[in-house]
């Protein structure tokens, strides 16, 4: 199995920015999309946005417009740049293979990363 590590979430007002970094992928970019995800307090993990292997990028509509999500292989890092940040985007964030019956099983749930956002 990979192994992927998210980072970069804290505290911010409602209308800062934060990236979120998911690390590891390796050579599973290249055959499986990754995607992030991210559960609220009490509530269910929900989907927030993919990038394919040929690069194409997906969103929820709760964060349309305001969170892109890209790829650098130089450095192995998935990024997730999440602007205008709002209240109701609180939750913790987590990175994950997805595609086909052997991507979405070759990453097991990670720590995640919080992010918090105040109004």
């Amino acid at each position: 199995q990979v192994q992927l590590v998210e980072s970069g979430g804290g505290s911010v007002q409602a209308g800062r920015s934060l990236r979120l970094s998911c690390t590891g992928p390796g050579s599973a970019s290249k055959r499986c999309a990754i995607n992030w995800y991210r559960q609220a307090a009490g509530k269910q993990r929900e989907w927030v946005a993919s990038i394919r292997t040929d690069g194409k990028t997906s969103y929820a509509d709760s964060v349309k417009g305001r969170f892109g999500i890209s790829e650098d292989q130089a450095t192995d890092t998935v990024y997730l740049q999440m602007n205008s940040l709002k209240p109701e985007y609180t939750a913790m964030y987590s990175c994950k293979t997805g595609g086909d019956n052997y991507c979405i099983s070759l990453t097991d749930w990670g720590q995640g990363t919080q992010v918090t956002v105040s109004s």
